[in-house]
């Protein structure tokens, strides 16, 4: 028994001395790690790097943040400050906060920093696109598409969104179970902006692979730039190929049609807007736009449409109000279709041919639901942040920002620490748009507010996707009343874009005669 007592003792004193070889080593490690970012310091700048944590050696805090979510970044916030350093996906990153910290950021393109995007991106979305372009060629194609987005354009495509939007609620009041919004709404957005914005000629069966095949593109967007068999980028490649196939016969046929036509979608205002600059784009360079309109518009408007949904659903006296300010301005009554109306197919809601009601004037009227629209982008932005890369070293709030080093700046985290607003950050309150201080107006802190970035990369469709909210949120109220098909609201997942985890599963049901008091029966 002695030997045997022996043996073990020196067998677990073997393990001890093995842990403690390995924790000092680990510990080490991490010590030369952070050790590597702290002389990576641009000594020609006597400013320290911000406070924070590089993680572990090459892992960094990736795993933290993949894990934590948007509570990574809130909890480093309170640490460390509203400017951080950090270690994700392989980079230094320095992570940035507030209004004037953001501004200096967005205002700092091309001159401070130039748009990161990772190399599969610019493999599946192509060289002709304005995340590809810097300096002169980003104006001049900034130009171009800003036509796409003029208030005449946007004229034109307010009609055919609110058919659009207004059988796409009649058809979730008439599906006879739960349905699954973020879905719906990622088909609904790519079928709108494949028809009216592109102006192609899909049929459902045509606008459903179509839109299956443009997922798996934006699926592996941001994938490793390994172009071999069963990769991400691979798969991206095949389905970025599929979509240039089927752009390439439809925009043959606007090359090939009337110069002299009004310009009637997106593309054709591009090809218009190049030939009048004395150019002539190439089909490839026409593909690529189009796909990049598809992706600007596709994952973000589904993901603000959702979060209208749910944060309605949550707040019953803004729908009340909206209801109210709409029998105000003499658009309570929706349209009068009904299910089994005349060519209604059974259980369906016909497309009656009802006149839309709504233009870029009339939504400029209701100014409850801008306000609504407003606080939904605000408490969830679609997107997180943006990432820069420094061009050169400069000051951030007393920090140095090395040249080389990835910047993110955060929009959801500037949104929840604005003290601008009357109303508490947290907490769902349309009016405070309505009662926004007059210092919060100011060019100075208008970026305590960037659902659509700010500078020379804001977002071009920022008034269309807004438009189109706006569209939602109004034939949603004068039409439908929904609940919720689960037993509790879902979590709200933040990566890579914001949305319900299982997709926000509702029951809707169209308003019965009773609602006419309020001018909004059917």
């Amino acid at each position: 028994m002695f030997p045997w007592g022996l043996s073990c003792l020196s067998v677990l004193g073997a393990a001890g001395t093995a842990l403690l070889c390995a924790g000092l080593l680990l510990s080490l490690a991490q010590h030369l790690w952070t050790l590597r970012w702290t002389l990576s310091r641009d000594r020609a700048s006597a400013l320290p790097l911000p406070k924070g944590s590089m993680g572990w050696p090459f892992f960094g805090e990736t795993l933290h943040w993949l894990v934590q979510g948007s509570r990574f970044h809130s909890s480093r916030r309170e640490r460390y400050g509203t400017v951080f350093k950090t270690h994700l996906l392989g980079r230094p990153v320095i992570r940035v906060s507030g209004a004037e910290n953001v501004r200096t950021i967005l205002l700092g393109e091309h001159r401070l920093v130039r748009s990161q995007w990772p190399q599969s991106a610019h493999i599946l979305l192509g060289s002709h696109t304005l995340l590809g372009a810097v300096g002169e060629p980003h104006r001049r194609r900034r130009k171009v598409l800003a036509r796409v987005f003029s208030r005449a354009a946007l004229e034109r495509y307010v009609p055919r969104l609110q058919g659009a939007l207004r059988r796409e609620v009649r058809s979730w009041c008439a599906a006879g179970g739960p349905v699954s919004v973020y879905d719906a709404t990622k088909a609904l957005t790519f079928r709108m902006a494949a028809r009216i914005l592109l102006g192609l000629r899909l049929d459902e069966a045509q606008c459903a692979t179509l839109a299956r095949t443009f997922e798996q593109l934006v699926e592996n967007l941001f994938s490793l730039p390994l172009d071999v068999p069963f990769s991400g980028l691979r798969k991206g490649i095949r389905a970025r190929d599929k979509l240039h196939q089927h752009l390439e016969e439809a925009i043959a046929e606007k090359l090939h049609e009337d110069k002299a036509l009004e310009p009637g979608d997106a593309l054709d205002l591009i090809i218009q807007s190049t030939r009048e600059l004395g150019q002539e784009l190439s089909v490839q360079e026409l593909k690529e736009s189009a796909v990049e309109l598809l992706f600007a518009a596709f994952f973000t408007t589904a993901s603000a449409s959702t979060s209208l949904v749910l944060l309605l659903l949550q707040h019953p006296a803004a729908i009340t109000k909206i209801r109210q300010e709409l029998v105000e301005q003499g658009l309570g009554r929706a349209c009068g279709c009904a299910p089994g109306a005349a060519g209604a197919v059974a259980g369906s809601w016909p497309d009656c041919g009802c006149e839309p009601d709504l233009s870029l004037a009339a939504l400029g009227r209701l100014r409850y639901v801008d306000c609504v629209v407003k606080e939904v982008l605000r408490l969830l932005p679609p997107v997180s942040g943006g990432y820069r890369t420094a061009l050169r070293t400069f000051e951030l709030d007393g920090y140095q920002i090395p040249k080389g080093w990835s910047v993110m700046y955060s929009i959801r985290d500037t949104h929840e620490t604005a003290a601008v607003y009357r109303s508490p950050p947290e907490g769902f309150d349309p009016e405070r748009f309505g009662s926004v201080r007059e210092d919060a107006r100011s060019a100075s802190s208008r970026f305590h507010y960037i659902p659509f970035g700010g500078g020379a990369r804001s977002c071009l469709g920022q008034e269309l996707a807004q438009a189109v909210l706006q569209l939602l949120a109004v034939e949603l109220v004068r039409t439908a009343r929904w609940e919720l098909a689960t037993p509790a609201f879902p979590a709200m997942q933040t990566v890579p874009i914001v949305h319900p985890v299982d997709g926000l599963r509702l029951f809707f049901h169209p308003l019965s005669p009773s609602a006419a008091g309020d001018g909004l029966c059917l």
